[in-house]
């Protein structure tokens, strides 16, 4: 079954970067190396994923960790998985305050080549400011609003290079003059775009422009209603949107043992790296009510399951139904550990149900 037929769709978030998605000094070492997440693309692909997904990042946050202080390139990095892989989606992150659309219209149709037509584009608008700021690229000009205004116009031209044989655009913020980019993307219609925005201005802008949306929430009833926003804003706008969530999954052999083993890493939180990214974020570090302030406060930076295989698979589909998904993107403390076991007792009976 291909990925644009499942009914439900599962992913793995990869560990691009240091300390994976748990700020924590008790967490197995996660230390963003290529062989790492070569290693975990296989599984992931083997086991029967959907798609497969790495972020970019270009400062990490400090904190006797330095979480997320090491990361490797998405796109280059996507471009190696794909040779490794032959099923899943490929989907690298371009932040568009920093490439221009030309260019990076060339690399996503290279990276389709190169995966056989697998390729997408997770597209970010701009959110911590520190990363910008470290190399003179942050628009102090453009709010919230202007920095999607700037990635709608972005994307626009990312797509016309890939129909256009030529492209002349005056625009805001691009002015092209007979530009060209050959070769075109070998996937149909073109390769699959996503953004993580859930504000409502950002979600307009994903139902417009791309594929999916991915949304978190403090809780299952904040995802819950950015869900519905999502789909409100597509029946606004005569479409369909794809809505995706992610989720930390920690399995045990019993619950208890699970369980304790999160209570673990919590003990171990980074505060320091903590603060460094809601900092980086552009957030006080004192009480902001920011999904992931509020998260890294916690250690765990995404939604968290925990349990024995069974029952990480029914709190799989609660999350899916009750935030009413399109699927989960899945990040594990040990990738390799847990993508085999999600692989033998999880993924089979969450696909069947979900058939």
């Amino acid at each position: 079954m291909s990925v644009s037929e499942a009914k439900k769709q599962f992913g793995v978030f990869l560990p691009i970067a240091n300390g994976g998605w748990i700020i924590s000094k008790n967490t197995p070492p996660l230390d963003a190396s290529y062989r790492q997440n070569r290693e975990i693309a296989i599984l992931a692909d083997e086991i029967g994923l959907d798609f497969i997904m790495s972020m970019m990042k270009w400062r990490g946050f400090g904190g006797d960790t330095d979480h997320w202080g090491t990361s490797l390139e998405s796109v280059t990095m996507m471009a190696g998985i794909a040779e490794v892989t032959k099923n899943a989606r490929i989907i690298a992150t371009v932040h568009t305050l920093l490439q221009n659309p030309a260019v990076v219209a060339k690399m996503i149709a290279t990276l389709d080549q190169i995966s056989g037509g697998r390729a997408g584009l997770n597209i970010v608008s701009g959110s911590y400011k520190s990363e910008f700021d470290q190399m003179g690229a942050w628009p102090e000009t453009l709010d919230h609003d202007g920095r999607y205004r700037f990635a709608e116009e972005w994307t626009t031209l990312v797509k016309t290079m890939w129909e256009k044989d030529h492209v002349d655009y005056d625009g805001e913020f691009f002015k092209f003059k007979d530009c060209i980019s050959q070769p075109k993307p070998v996937s149909s219609p073109r390769p699959y775009l996503i953004c993580a925005g859930q504000s409502e201005r950002g979600l307009r802008f994903t139902v417009q422009h791309t594929d999916a949306c991915f949304i978190g929430g403090k809780t299952a009833e904040d995802t819950l209603r950015i869900s519905r926003m999502a789909r409100r804003v597509a029946t606004e706008h005569d479409t369909t949107i794809k809505v995706f969530a992610m989720s930390t999954v920690v399995f045990g052999e019993t619950d208890a043992e699970a369980e304790k083993t999160v209570a673990y890493y919590k003990e171990g939180l980074d505060w320091g790296a903590a603060q460094g990214m809601m900092r980086s974020y552009g957030m006080e570090v004192d009480g902001s009510p920011s999904v992931m302030g509020e998260k890294a406060k916690e250690t765990f930076m995404t939604h968290t399951v925990a349990g024995t295989p069974a029952t990480c698979q029914q709190k799989i589909k609660e999350q899916i139904e009750g935030c009413e998904l399109d699927g989960v993107m899945l990040i594990f403390p040990d990738y390799v550990k847990g993508l085999k076991t999600m692989g033998a007792e999880v993924l089979p009976g969450l696909k069947a149900y979900f058939s």
